[in-house]
């Protein structure tokens, strides 16, 4: 009998900076905010790139959607207003931390 693994396959965006380098990040969360789509993206690195992944684990991209005019096809692109990225920051912060459920192991035992 063939057993089938739970594999986690994460969802991968390959991302290109306003200097041409290419990174590889993985999708934590979206959402809809103010009437427009968000997204929050975390670096994503094989396994065997343990010191990098250690370095960058909280760090947290949050990019919004925009649509090509010409294609339709959409576009990640960085939010410019500081409140806005600020507001739409805490959105995601607040989110995240109810999916993952960030508790000591402490707590859970009590």
């Amino acid at each position: 009998m063939d057993e089938q693994k739970n594999e986690y396959t994460p969802d991968l965006y390959e991302l290109m900076d306003e200097d041409g380098n290419k990174q590889t990040f993985e999708l934590l969360d979206c959402m809809d905010f103010e009437g427009e789509r968000y997204y929050a993206l975390t670096p994503f690195y094989e396994e065997d790139n343990a010191d990098k992944i250690l370095d960058e684990a909280s760090l947290l991209v949050i990019l919004k959607a925009e649509y090509d005019n010409e294609t339709g096809e959409e576009i990640l692109a960085s939010i410019e207003d500081e409140d806005l990225f600020d507001r739409v920051g805490a959105a995601f912060e607040e989110r995240l931390d109810e999916m993952f459920d960030f508790e000591d192991d402490e707590e859970e035992g009590e």
